[in-house]
This record gives structure tokens, C-alpha cells and sequence, in this order.
């Protein structure tokens, strides 16, 4: 039976905890690197771009860009003393870390920018001692709301590596479309004709046959990204030694923040989704301790803050394979691509390809968010109301990009995040309804919600 746990003697090994064989781990932790290749390399490319850095530069951070991103996976895979989670994660460099870097600089220079990161990953660790006393205000009504919206969020900023941004060339060029399109059908496809292992490979097998199809529509560029391309180490202190100014990196430690409370739904979905029970007080610092470490390290080489990514759990669920080696696997594989030639020649694999690969994936976040959602008892008039609310507000800034944009650049940080503004009102709600006097109960004459047991209030997973 698929993932059924493993017996040695008296002793049951849980599915996460499987070390499944090398014929398998390999291919498996290619599908991760496959889905979430497009990240490291687009961050990378915007910082150059932004910045005006060289060739040479740019090279280097990409190549510290893979190797974090895989230290990190194998941090949060296998776990050292308390830092690492143990569960199937890969880390990444944060979307609004990297924006958040090139404002940095554009305002002050690259050390700052660096020696912001570190700050950063300096206050993820001496901050999380504080932020687990309030995870209790984080049950699942709030949880889920926050996993919808990241979701949503995801597949966005996705659905833009098809379309491309509005206003620039190629917007909505039919191509682009077209292939987009066809990785996610034949994605689907795999998934309802193929049966096995070869399923559980569904996601690597639509973006290997989609760049299949656009190398026959003329769409690849590995040519023009293999030339130049060699084997290279991550660069000490790229920038000079990073500078420390702790003012600079407000904006930086405002959105951490909000970074550790996306960590907090993130972990609680994945460790749903590989069955694992997850403690609060001891899992979820472990997550941000490890966060907080590896963009230490890797700011001192010239990355931007890293994360635990979400973008592997939809993989992780669409191909039912629980083992956190496989991202361990991942981890290593990130490691080899940023020292060697791969790292830039993965380069050219079509956008479109890419996206519609990770539609796919990140909208099955969204409907796990709509199955944690299903416990909670909507009767009661206090859940339906921060749910609403959270949603509406949260996803706001996601659907009108931009609108906060007369705005301080302090406060557009924290206002513009959806997952940050979902995750605020909800807790607040939440705060308000079932923790100041009695709940909000809903009214005699509704119907009750008999199989619905948890209340807003208390934390389960």
C-alpha cells in the first residue's frame, strides 16, 4: 500500500520518516526542484536587473541563491538539534524579501541591504520565543484563512510567468498562453492515466513534456543560457562586509513578522497533509529558527532573506509522497545545480512552462485551505465574520496590485501583503469574538453543525 508505514519489529515508522530507496528519492526530489526552479532564478535576475550588477555578480549570487536554498531544504528535511522541522519543506528566497532587498539598496547600498538580511535572520531567532506564546491565537479558522489567501497569492504571482505584467511587451501573448495551457492539461492528463510511481511524477512529467513542446514552438533558450556558464562557489561578502544598520532594516523586520506567521500555516497544512501532528510550542520555532540561521549564513553571501517555501506542499500532496527525504533529496540537488553549469542553463526553460506547471500546484494549497475551513463551525456568527473579513481584506492588495500605492513605502509593506493583512485581522477577530467575554453564538433558530467539533478558539491540528 502507498506510503502504508514501515514495521521493524515493534516499532512503525511513520511516512515522513521513510527513507525510501535512491531509484526513487532522485526522481522524486527532481519533481520539487523542477516546480520551484523558476524562484531562485527570477529573484536573482530581478536583483541583477534592479541593481545594475554585473554578469559576474549576478552569477554569484545565483550560485549562493541554489546552494542556501538547498541548505536550507536539508536543514528543515533532517533537522539539527531544534532548528529544522523535520518535515517535507524546501526553503526559497522570500517574494517580498527580494523586493524589500532592492528597496533597501536602491535607498541606501548593497551592504545595507545585506547586513539587513542578517538583522533579519538575527530577529527571526531571538523573536521566536515570543511569537509562540501567541500561537494560540492562530487556530484553525485563522490557519485556514491564511493558507487560502497564500494560494491565491501564489498562483498570482505564478499566472504572471504565463501572461506576463501588464503593461510590458508580450503581455498575453497567445504563445505563451497556449503553452502554459498545455502543461497544465497534460499535468492533469498524467495524474488520471498514469497509475503508481510514475503518477506520483505527474508534475515533473508536464513541465518535462511542456518544454518539450515549446522547444518544438522555437520557446527555449538553454542555448543562450549555457554560454558563459561554469562551475562557480557562492562568493564571501560579494557586496564588502555587510553593514548593519538596524533603522535601514525596518521595513525588513516589519515583514518578518508577517514571514512567521505565513511559516506558522504553512507547517500546520503540512504537517495535515503528511499526517504528522504538529506541536506548536516546539515545531514551529524549530521552522523559524531555521529560517532565521540560513539567512544569516546567506546574507553574508549575498542572498536575500530566505523562507521556508510553501510551494513544494501542493507537490507533496498531489503525489502522496510523505518522506521528508525527498526533500533532503532536493536540497542536495539545489547544492550541485548552484556549483555547477545548471544553475544558469535551467534558465531556459520557458516561463509559461514554469507557471503553468505551479498554477496547478499552488491552487491545490488553495483547496487544502478550503479543507482545513470545513472544520470550522460557520454557524457561529463570530467565525463567519473573521473569516470574512480576513479574506476580503487579505485579498484585496493581491487582486488590485498597487492600491496602496500613495502610501509610505513602510506602510505599502505591511498594507500590500495580503498574507500579512489576512493574518492580522484575523487574529484580531478572533481576539475580539471568542476571546473578550462570551463568543458569538449563532442564533437558536439556526440549524446546528453536528460533526463539527473544534471551536474557533482552541488549537488542533
Amino acid at each position: 500500500m502507498k506510503n502504508a508505514p514501515l514495521v521493524h519489529g515493534t516499532e512503525t515508522v511513520h511516512p515522513v520518516d521513510q527513507f525510501r530507496p535512491i531509484r526513487n528519492l532522485i526522481p522524486f526530489g527532481i519533481q520539487h526542484v523542477l516546480v520551484m526552479i523558476a524562484t531562485p532564478i527570477s529573484s536573482v535576475f530581478l536583483i541583477g536587473s534592479a541593481l545594475n550588477l554585473s554578469a559576474h555578480l549576478t552569477a554569484a549570487i545565483l550560485s549562493a541563491v541554489f546552494v542556501f536554498s538547498g541548505l536550507g531544504s536539508l536543514l528543515q528535511s533532517v533537522g539539527v538539534w531544534r532548528v529544522g522541522v523535520r518535515l517535507p519543506f524546501v526553503m526559497l528566497p522570500g517574494g517580498a524579501a527580494t523586493v524589500l532587498f532592492i528597496s533597501i539598496a536602491q535607498d541606501t547600498d548593497l551592504q545595507t541591504a545585506a547586513g539587513a538580511v542578517v538583522l533579519t535572520g538575527i530577529f527571526y531567532i531571538l523573536a521566536v520565543t515570543l511569537f509562540v506564546r501567541v500561537l494560540r491565537y492562530f487556530p484553525p479558522l485563522v490557519i485556514g484563512t491564511m493558507v487560502v489567501v497564500i494560494g491565491i497569492n501564489l498562483v498570482e504571482v505564478t499566472g504572471y510567468l504565463i501572461t506576463g505584467r501588464p503593461d510590458t511587451p508580450g503581455f498575453g501573448d497567445t504563445k505563451n498562453l497556449i503553452l502554459g495551457l498545455i502543461t497544465m492539461v497534460c499535468t492533469v492528463l498524467f495524474f488520471r492515466f498514469l497509475r503508481g510511481v510514475w503518477r506520483q511524477l505527474s508534475v515533473a512529467f508536464g513541465l518535462v513534456l511542456g518544454t518539450i513542446v515549446s522547444a518544438f514552438m522555437g520557446m527555449t533558450t538553454f542555448s543562450s543560457h549555457a554560454k558563459g556558464a561554469g562551475f562557480s562557489l557562492p562568493t564571501l561578502f560579494p557586496f564588502g562586509v555587510p553593514h548593519l544598520d538596524v533603522v535601514a532594516a525596518v521595513p525588513m523586520l516589519v515583514w518578518s513578522i508577517a514571514s512567521m506567521a505565513e511559516a506558522t500555516g504553512q507547517t500546520v497544512i503540512n504537517g495535515e497533509i503528511v499526517g504528522r501532528h504538529v506541536e506548536r510550542t516546539r515545531d514551529i520555532p524549530r521552522v523559524i529558527r531555521a529560517d532565521g540561521a540560513v539567512s544569516i549564513f546567506g546574507g553574508l553571501f549575498g542572498t536575500p532573506a530566505m523562507v521556508t517555501s510553501g510551494e513544494n506542499i501542493g507537490i507533496v500532496r498531489a503525489s502522496g509522497v510523505r518522506s521528508r527525504y525527498v526533500t533532503a533529496a532536493a536540497g542536495i540537488l539545489l547544492i550541485l545545480i548552484g556549483v555547477s553549469p545548471l544553475a544558469s542553463i535551467l534558465g531556459g526553460i520557458p516561463s509559461a512552462v514554469v507557471g503553468g506547471t505551479a498554477v496547478v500546484v499552488f491552487a491545490i494549497i488553495i483547496v487544502l485551505g478550503i479543507q482545513m475551513l470545513a472544520r470550522v463551525d460557520f454557524t457561529e456568527t463570530g467565525n463567519l465574520i473573521t473569516c470574512t473579513m480576513a479574506l476580503g481584506i487579505g485579498l484585496l492588495p493581491v487582486l488590485i496590485p498597487g492600491m496602496y500605492g500613495e502610501l509610505p513605502s513602510d506602510v505599502q509593506t505591511i498594507l500590500g501583503s495580503g498574507v500579512a493583512m489576512s493574518a492580522l485581522v484575523a487574529v484580531l477577530l478572533n481576539l475580539l469574538f471568542h476571546h473578550t467575554g462570551g463568543s458569538a453564538k449563532s442564533s437558536p433558530a439556526e440549524p446546528p453543525v453536528a460533526d463539527v467539533k473544534e471551536r474557533a478558539g482552541d488549537y488542533r491540528v
